[in-house]
């Protein structure tokens, strides 16, 4: 477990370290450009479409979770039991219709840039988080959902101070779920001018520079690793805090 922490936190350091000053590993990737190729990708900086292209997935994501723990929520209440259908069929839409369709029907109502790229990702993570959310719910213990309507607790009592905090590991399991995949797919939003590192690898693509493909598909890479242990992490240390086990979908 120690060993695998070091790793990690070297790989972070090196990836931080590679974006700060890319050209320390210019000897790495030398070896795969030929002519006069530049071997270091040298139409942006690295550092700045990274963050740009986290940002993007966190917007998206935050929004995604926003929507579909509410939705989960509505559904598992008495009153919203009806909506479970049509509220299962919204967060599928994102899955229905895969991101590079999203973004050819998104970009003449909202232009190039950003914007496509944001409702494409917000849609394609929304079931993992609804189903997960769901699934954490509705398989609350029942002896302590008693236990809490016995002490005489409202719904929003119960809800906010019994059900989310035990669903929250099988919740978090859903993000994580949708981060990784997000952080991937986001590189589609190059092709409608999104700042994202997938303005790196088409740019490798269109000149044959193979260096420029693998800094921009290892950037992501390495990122959807790190990012998919920690969330990992944080969810197995929430479920040992909860008592309860990992019930999610990986």
């Amino acid at each position: 477990m120690k060993i695998g922490l070091v790793i990690r936190l070297i790989v972070l350091a090196l990836l931080i370290a590679f974006l700060i000053s890319p050209e320390t590993f210019r000897f790495a990737f030398a070896p795969l450009v030929t002519g006069n190729q530049p071997v270091i990708y040298n139409q942006g900086s690295l550092l700045e479409i990274t963050i740009n292209h986290l940002m993007i997935v966190a917007i998206a994501v935050a929004a995604a979770t926003a929507l579909a723990v509410g939705l989960a929520i509505l559904v598992t209440r008495p009153f919203g039991a009806e909506f479970l259908p049509l509220s299962r069929s919204l967060a599928n839409i994102g899955q229905t219709f895969p991101p590079v369709a999203v973004l050819a029907l998104a970009v003449p109502i909202l232009g190039f840039g950003t914007a496509p790229t944001l409702v494409a990702l917000f849609l394609y993570g929304l079931l993992p988080i609804f189903e997960n959310t769901l699934t954490g719910l509705t398989n609350l213990p029942g002896a302590v959902t008693e236990a809490a309507r016995g002490m005489g607790m409202t719904g929003r009592q119960r809800l906010l101070r019994v059900e989310l905090p035990l669903a929250f590991p099988v919740i978090l399991a859903g993000v994580r779920l949708s981060t990784v995949i997000s952080l991937a797919t986001a590189t589609i939003g190059s092709t409608v001018a999104a700042r994202t590192l997938g303005e790196v690898i088409i740019a490798g693509l269109l000149s044959n520079n193979t260096s420029f493909v693998l800094q921009g598909g290892l950037i992501v890479g390495v990122l959807a690793v790190l990012i998919y242990d920690a969330l990992s992490a944080l969810e197995r240390f929430l479920a040992r805090r909860t008592g309860q086990s990992r019930r999610a979908a990986a």
